[in-house]
């Protein structure tokens, strides 16, 4: 199955991000596919936002992983306590992946969002979701999910 959105503008993207928060329920790894520059880490900021965190959301590539808490008092869509946010852009060998412990982070039950997750595409689970994000020639954005990859 896959849906698709188009936002706009950035005063879309909060909405956007709450329904694809509602598109895919109780999934909960989420791998994020588009040019470098198209606005994966913008998406997930609003996404995390909707998720009430409190703290700062960034690119995560030289950390390749930043945690978030989530504040889950008012949230409809947590299971998890933290927000896991990976960039494996500058990884070169994808055991690299393993010694940072992405099988832990996979199975938590927590949120994992997955940036370049091509460089570690065997460790992926076959529960991911995929999403690709792609400019429009009105520079709008195309999101697309797909559930059942």
């Amino acid at each position: 199955m896959k849906k698709e959105f188009i936002i706009h503008s950035l005063d879309e993207i909060n909405s956007a991000a709450k329904q694809f928060l509602e598109t895919i329920g109780e999934k909960r790894i989420i791998n994020f596919n588009g040019k470098m520059g198209v606005g994966k880490t913008t998406f997930i900021k609003a996404i995390c936002e909707v998720l009430n965190i409190k703290d700062n959301v960034c690119s995560p590539t030289f950390a390749i992983v930043n945690v978030y808490a989530i504040d889950d008092k008012r949230l409809q869509f947590s299971i998890g306590k933290e927000v896991y946010h990976f960039d494996f852009y500058r990884i070169t060998n994808p055991t690299q992946a393993l010694d940072i412990g992405i099988e832990e982070y996979f199975y938590s039950g927590n949120y994992c969002f997955l940036e370049w997750a091509e460089n570690i595409k065997n460790f992926i689970p076959e529960n991911c979701v995929t999403v690709d994000i792609i400019e429009q020639t009105d520079f709008s954005r195309k999101i697309i999910v797909h559930l059942d990859q």
